[in-house]
C-alpha cells in the first residue's frame, strides 16, 4: 500500500505518528515560507504543511507550484494545529501533517471546473467531465449511499432464504411495453436479441422450476422518452416468490422498507405500511402514486355545480364531467392575483381550460371575481364541502375526470412545495393496490395491460374478463415513496388457459402468442405454482433516500434526457466492416 492512512482518518490521538497520505490537491495556500495543501480523498480532507523546519526553500517552492486536482503522495508527522487554527467543520480539523516534501504522482491540467467550487457548471459540462464531477463529496456520498442500500437489500433477502440467480441479458424481443433495445446477431443473419426490459419471463420460469424465492439486482433497458427520474438503462431489485398472495409480498417489502429506513436514515417506520386502492388514490389525490407527506385532498363539488347558475360549472356538471377542488389552508394571503394567474397558466399545461378560485374571508364568506354568479346558499355549500376556514384559498378545476386528476395532482404537488407542507427529510411510504387490469390504447383502441399481460385479475373479478374488461381489477400493487413509484409488482397468471384469455382480450392471437411467449406458455403447462413478485427501482430508491430530485445524481455514469453519454460520446458511429459482419446497412446519413 502506498498510504498508511486515509485523508479522513487522522485525529489528535495520532499526533507524533509518521504517516503517508495519498490524494488530490483540493486547494493550495502559500503563506510566505510555508505551503498549506488541503489533501482530499473519498474519506475526507487533511491539511498538509510543507514548511520549515521540515522542508527547505526548494521543497517549499516546488509544493507551491503543484496544480489543483493533481494526485500527490506526502510523508510526514501528525501534529496538533496551532491554537486558534482548528477547523471544527472537519473531522480532521484538530491536526495537520507536517512534511519535508511531497511527491507528485500525476499532475492535472487546468480543469473546466473543480469539485470544490461553489457554483457548479451546467449539467452537460459535468456529465462530459464526469470523472471530475464524481470527485465532489456530494456525488461520492450518493455513491456510498447507493452501495449501502444495495447491501441492505441483499442482506435482507439472504436472511429470508432467497436465491440470487442471474438471468440473461441477451434474450427474445417480446414487444408489449416500451420499445426494446435490439442487438443484431452476427451468427444468425437477420435475427436480433433484445436487451431485457425486466427479467419478468425468466423469473416466472424459475418459479415453475421450483426456485420458490428468487432475487437479483438486475440491469434493465427501455428505449423510451426520458424524464428527470428515468434512464434508458436502470437497475432494479427484482424478486419472485411461489405459493404467496399479494399480502405476503407487500408484508415482505414492508420489512425491507423499515430495515432500510432505520439503517440508512436512522428513521423508524410504522408497519404495516398504509394501503389504498387505485380508485381511492385517484379520487382523493388524482394520481396513482400520491405524495402523502401532506394532506390537501381533492374534494368533489360536482353536486353543487349542478345547481348553480355559474355557466362554466353548470355546463361541465350537466355534461357528466366533474368540478373538483383543493383547499390550501391559510394560503389566501400568500397568493396574489398575479400568482393565481400563474397557477392558472400552470394547470393549462395539464389540459385544464382554466382555474376557478375563492378566498375565505375573515367573516367566513367566499370572495372571488366569479362569486357574483353564485347564490349565497350554494357558496355556503361549497365552503362546507371544502371545510373552508378564514384565510384559506379554494381552487377548482371543471373538466373531465382525467383532466381534473392530472391538473389537481400537479397543482397539489406545486402547492405542497411552495407552502412548505413537508420537511426535506420527511419520508412517507405506502401501497396502492387493485389497479385496473386493462386500459385502452389511444392510438389503436385495443385493450393493453396496465402493468403487463402476465398479471392475474382479482379472483372476484374473473367473470369481468368476459363481461366488462374495463372494470376488471388486477392483483397489482405499487410501492410509493414521497409521491414517486418506488416499486411495482403483481401476482402472476399461473394458469395457461387464463393467460390465453388475457392475450385474446389484448388482440394477441394464438399464433402470435406462441411466437412471442411460447416458452412461457409451455412452462405454464408443466405444473406452474401460484406465484408473484415485485421490482424495486434501486436508482429511484437512492434518489429518494438521498432527498434528490434528479436520478442522474445517483448514477455514476448516466445518460442525458436524449439517451446519450456525453463523456464517452455514446451512441456513436461504427465502421462499415462491423455493419457488414452483422448483415446491416444504415439508412441514416452521417452529419457533415
Amino acid at each position: 500500500m502506498l498510504r498508511t492512512h486515509t485523508c479522513g482518518e487522522l485525529r489528535k490521538e495520532h499526533v507524533g505518528t509518521e504517516v503517508t497520505l495519498c490524494g488530490w490537491v483540493e486547494n493550495r495556500r502559500d503563506h510566505g515560507g510555508a505551503v498549506f495543501i488541503d489533501l482530499r480523498d473519498r474519506y475526507g480532507l487533511t491539511q498538509v504543511v510543507i514548511g520549515p523546519p521540515e522542508a527547505d526553500a526548494a521543497q517549499i517552492d516546488a509544493a507551491g507550484h503543484v496544480p489543483a486536482e493533481s494526485v500527490i503522495l506526502v510523508r510526514g508527522k501528525v501534529a496538533e494545529r496551532l491554537v486558534g487554527k482548528t477547523n471544527e467543520k472537519l473531522a480532521t480539523g484538530e491536526i495537520e501533517v507536517r512534511c519535508p516534501e511531497l511527491k507528485v504522482l500525476n499532475t492535472c491540467q487546468t480543469p473546466p471546473f473543480t469539485p470544490s467550487q461553489a457554483d457548479l457548471p451546467g449539467e452537460d459540462l459535468r456529465l462530459k467531465y464526469r470523472f471530475l464531477d464524481l470527485r465532489r463529496p456530494e456525488m461520492q456520498r450518493a455513491m456510498v449511499l447507493r452501495s449501502q442500500i444495495v447491501k441492505t437489500m441483499r442482506d435482507y433477502f439472504a436472511e429470508h432464504n432467497f436465491i440470487d440467480v442471474e438471468t440473461p441479458i441477451l434474450g427474445r424481443s417480446t414487444p408489449e411495453g416500451a420499445r426494446d433495445y435490439l442487438v443484431p446477431s452476427r451468427v444468425h443473419p437477420g435475427d436480433f436479441y433484445a436487451l431485457p426490459q425486466s427479467p419478468q419471463l425468466y423469473k416466472q420460469i424459475l418459479m415453475v422450476a421450483g426456485f420458490d424465492r428468487y432475487v437479483q439486482v438486475a440491469k434493465c433497458f427501455r428505449d423510451e422518452d426520458l424524464r428527470a427520474d428515468r434512464q434508458p438503462e436502470f437497475t432494479q431489485l427484482d424478486l419472485e416468490m411461489s405459493f404467496v398472495d399479494s399480502d405476503d409480498i407487500m408484508g415482505l417489502i414492508d420489512g425491507l422498507v423499515a430495515k432500510t429506513a432505520k439503517e440508512i436514515l436512522g428513521k423508524d417506520v410504522t408497519l404495516p405500511l398504509p394501503r389504498m386502492t387505485y380508485e381511492e388514490a385517484m379520487r382523493r389525490f388524482g394520481h396513482d402514486a400520491p405524495d402523502l407527506r401532506f394532506g390537501m385532498e381533492i374534494i368533489d363539488v360536482t353536486s353543487v355545480a349542478q345547481k348553480t347558475e355559474f355557466r362554466v360549472f353548470r355546463a361541465v356538471a350537466d355534461s357528466g364531467n366533474f368540478v373538483r377542488g383543493l383547499r390550501a389552508v391559510g394560503a389566501a394571503e400568500k397568493y396574489s392575483r398575479r400568482q393565481i394567474d400563474e397557477l392558472t397558466e400552470f394547470v393549462k399545461d395539464f389540459g385544464a381550460k382554466g382555474l376557478a378560485w375563492f378566498r375565505v374571508e375573515e367573516d367566513g364568506s367566499l370572495w372571488s371575481p366569479i362569486a357574483k354568479n353564485f347564490e349565497q346558499d350554494h357558496l355556503a355549500e361549497i365552503k362546507s364541502l371544502m371545510e373552508g376556514e378564514p384565510g384559506d384559498l379554494l381552487l377548482f378545476l371543471a373538466d373531465s375526470w382525467e383532466v381534473t386528476c392530472k391538473g389537481l395532482n400537479a397543482l397539489r404537488k406545486r402547492l405542497g412545495a411552495e407552502l412548505e407542507l413537508y420537511k426535506p427529510g420527511d419520508l412517507h411510504c405506502s401501497w396502492v393496490t387493485e389497479f385496473p387490469m386493462f386500459e385502452r390504447d389511444e392510438e389503436t383502441g385495443r385493450w393493453v395491460a396496465m402493468h403487463h399481460p402476465f398479471t392475474a385479475p382479482l379472483e372476484s373479478d374473473f367473470d369481468k374478463l368476459e363481461s366488462d374488461p374495463k372494470e376488471c381489477r388486477a392483483q397489482a400493487y405499487d410501492l410509493v415513496i414521497n409521491g414517486s413509484e418506488a416499486g411495482g409488482g403483481t401476482i402472476r397468471i399461473h394458469d395457461q388457459a387464463i393467460q390465453s384469455k388475457v392475450f385474446e382480450l389484448m388482440d394477441i392471437d394464438e399464433a402470435t402468442a406462441e411466437d412471442r411467449f411460447g416458452f412461457l406458455l409451455n412452462a405454464l403447462r408443466f405444473g406452474a405454482p401460484p406465484h408473484g413478485g415485485i421490482a424495486l427501482g434501486i436508482d429511484r430508491w437512492v434518489m429518494l433516500f438521498a432527498g434528490l430530485e434528479n436520478i442522474r445524481e445517483v448514477i455514476a455514469f448516466p445518460k442525458t434526457q436524449k439517451a446519450s453519454d456525453l463523456m464517452t460520446e455514446a451512441p456513436g458511429q461504427v465502421d462499415t466492416t462491423q455493419l457488414t459482419e452483422l448483415h446491416l446497412r444504415t439508412l441514416a446519413k452521417k452529419a457533415d
